[in-house]
C-alpha cells in the first residue's frame, strides 16, 4: 500500500494508527553531499520537495523484497543532518499488507503496479493551511532544520499544494481524507478491492 500526500498531511500518523508495518520512504532521501540533488530555482537551498532528492530505485527494491521475502534492510536517515546514519531491518511478520509512506510514494505507483506489488495507492489531502501548520510544528518539534529554513520550505509547498496533489493523483494515487484512507486500508488488508468513489 503506497501512501502519499503533501508533507504534513498526516501520513505518518495514519500509518501508525493502521497497526500495519510501515516502510518510511523518507529514509530513502539522498544524502546532503550528493551532487545530483536539485536546488530551489533562484536559490542555493536544496529542493527536498523535488523527486530528484530521493532514491526511488532503492526504495522500490526494498518494497519488492518486503513483498516477496517478508523482510528487507533499510537505511536510517537523519533529516537534521541530511545523511544516512545506519541501517535497520524491517520484518512484516505474518501480516499480508504493509504501508510504504512518503511524499514521493506516487512517483513509484506505475513501477509497483508493473512489478505486481501494489494493493492500492492513496493521497492524503487536508487543505494547504492546515497542512502547513502541521508540517511546521512537526519539523520544529523534531529539530529537522533551522526556523528560517523551515519557514521558507513550508511557504513554497503551501502555495503549491494543489498542484502537488494534482501531480500525485495523475500518477495514480487516489485522493482521500483519513477516514476513507482507513477504509481502503481495511479493504486491502482483507483482500477486497476498494469501493469506487466519485471523482473529485
Amino acid at each position: 500500500m503506497l501512501l502519499c500526500g503533501p508533507s504534513g498531511s498526516g501520513k505518518s500518523l495514519l500509518s501508525a494508527r493502521s497497526g500495519l508495518p510501515v516502510l518510511r520512504l523518507d529514509d530513502f532521501y539522498k544524502e546532503g553531499d550528493d551532487p545530483t540533488l536539485p536546488l530551489v530555482a533562484g536559490s542555493s537551498d536544496i529542493d527536498w520537495d523535488h523527486p530528484g532528492s530521493w532514491d526511488a530505485d532503492t526504495a522500490v527494491t526494498a518494497i519488492v523484497e518486503l513483498c516477496r521475502a517478508g523482510r528487507t534492510k533499510i537505511p536510517v536517515y537523519d533529516i537534521s543532518l541530511s545523511a544516512r546514519t545506519g541501517e535497520e531491518s524491517l520484518d512484516m511478520g505474518r501480516v499480508p499488507l504493509f504501508i510504504a509512506e512518503g511524499i514521493f510514494a506516487a512517483e513509484i505507483v506505475t513501477r509497483c503496479q508493473e512489478l505486481g506489488v501494489l494493493a492500492d495507492a492513496l493521497c492524503l489531502s487536508r487543505g494547504p493551511v492546515r497542512t502547513f501548520r502541521r508540517r511546521f510544528l512537526r519539523d520544529l518539534r523534531e529539530g529537522r532544520k533551522s526556523v528560517p529554513f523551515l519557514l521558507r520550505r513550508g511557504w513554497r509547498p503551501m502555495r503549491l499544494e494543489r498542484s502537488i496533489i494534482a501531480r500525485q493523483t495523475a500518477l495514480g494515487a487516489h485522493r482521500c481524507d483519513k477516514d476513507e484512507a482507513l477504509g481502503r486500508l481495511a479493504a486491502a488488508g482483507a483482500g477486497r478491492r476498494p469501493a469506487a468513489t466519485p471523482a473529485r
